[in-house]
């Protein structure tokens, strides 16, 4: 103002704000949600616009949300957070009413299917989650909005008020944030390993809880109660500390085992303004981060152990210049080639550019007919990746399993991994 009054923010100044303090969270994919009609019952749109991120759901179907902070205000001082409270940057809240408002604005245009909602710490975690679960709760039980909505839930927070997160969205997450104690101790030492892991393990149990309930004949008669459907899932920032992959990917696979993850996120650490001398001065290069989720992949959807996959590593670090299954077919070349008209599901799943749908077909295909190098082609297989590990009818390898060089046919050229920089 010119009188040198502090201008009210309006509505638009705290989404600018907020939309852009909410980037640096990466798990907002929505996938396991069902599917819900938008309130017009036209259908679902999507747009490019100020705090709406795409996530893709299994199907490939794109799934707008908006991805906006509650506030990025905050009682919390962790070092690799741009939102902490020693951060100088411009603060801004949102009310509860206001924020479920601006999504129905954002739901009722065919912008958005769906909220993703978090928050800086403010008075106390108690506080903090009241207000997130009642954006929820408006947006519910006030409106009658059935789109989706995940809900970043607090872990110092009471576990009944994250209960009552869970009866409302259709996924919870929370954020382990760092995949050693000794980093979370270093950079964000109001946080405790252990009760992140405790309110992981509550909201695991709600989950269990409501799928025992709907086993049971007497909720089948009844209306089914709801605990966040999607399940729940966490992030790790990846380049913060001295973590390895390899002490990344064990502790994810703990957290899939633990709690019945649908997801673990990784976040490349980005540099942060008045940046502390414990983070690096420098961002990690993101291949690292795509290489990580193509490990988490294999060890999901591919029958690896996380052990195969650590075993393939460089000092407990993943291969940038190739895909890890590739870095782990070089290593394991007794194992090739694959003989594609005799192999296992498992034996062909390990040939670097077979996917899972692509060994179905195989496996359907090859009941009728001893399958050729062309048959693979016309599948849609990528020859010249799958040609030095396999055999067909028509085709064996020869000496190629055997060239030195094999890795550097695959892996791009300096430049081009620069991109990810």
């Amino acid at each position: 103002m010119r009188d040198g009054t502090p201008r009210t923010k309006t509505t638009f100044d705290k989404l600018a704000i907020l939309a852009d303090a909410a980037k640096y969270d990466a798990s907002c994919a929505s996938s396991g949600s069902t599917r819900r009609n938008s309130v017009s019952g036209r259908g679902v749109g999507s747009s490019e616009g100020m705090g709406i991120c795409h996530a893709y759901a299994p199907d490939g179907r794109c799934i707008s949300l908006l991805k906006v902070l509650l506030t990025n205000f905050c009682v919390f001082d962790c070092k690799y957070c741009v939102n902490r409270v020693s951060s100088n940057v411009e603060r801004a809240r949102f009310k509860p009413d206001e924020l479920a408002r601006l999504t129905l604005d954002f739901y009722k245009r065919n912008y958005i299917e769906g909220l993703f909602l978090s928050s800086g710490i403010i008075r106390s975690p108690d506080y903090t989650m009241e207000q997130i679960v009642e954006v929820a709760r408006i947006l519910r039980e006030e409106h009658d909005f059935r789109g989706y909505i995940h809900l970043k839930t607090i872990p110092e927070a009471d576990p009944e008020l994250i209960r009552q997160a869970g009866v409302h969205a259709d996924r919870l997450s929370i954020n382990i944030e760092l995949p050693t104690e000794t980093g979370l101790r270093n950079l964000a030492p109001e946080k405790s390993g252990q009760t992140i892991r405790k309110a992981m393990a509550n909201v695991r149990h709600g989950i269990d809880d409501l799928a025992d309930a709907r086993k049971s004949s007497l909720i089948r008669k009844a209306k089914s109660p709801r605990f966040a459907p999607a399940g729940q899932s966490t992030q790790m920032i990846v380049g913060a500390d001295a973590a390895r992959d390899s002490d990344i990917m064990q502790t994810a696979n703990k957290l899939y085992a633990g709690y019945g993850l649908r997801r673990v996120y990784y976040s490349a650490f980005s540099p942060i303004p008045d940046a502390s001398g414990d983070l690096p001065p420098l961002a990690p290069p993101l291949v690292r981060e795509h290489r990580l989720y193509q490990a988490d992949w294999m060890v999901r959807f591919y029958g690896y152990q996380t052990e195969d996959v650590v075993s393939a590593t460089q000092d407990g670090m993943l291969d940038l210049s190739v895909d890890p299954k590739l870095a782990w077919a070089l290593k394991h070349r007794a194992w090739f080639p694959v003989d594609i008209n005799r192999a296992s599901r498992e034996q062909l799943l390990r040939v670097p550019g077979l996917g899972p749908k692509t060994v179905a077909r195989i496996l359907t295909a090859r009941r009728h007919a001893w399958l050729s190098l062309g048959d693979l082609q016309r599948m849609r297989v990528s020859l010249s990746k799958v040609r030095p590990f396999v055999v067909t009818r028509d085709y064996s390898p020869g000496r190629l399993t055997d060239t030195e060089n094999l890795k550097a046919r695959f892996a791009p050229p300096p430049e081009q991994l620069s991109l990810f920089a």
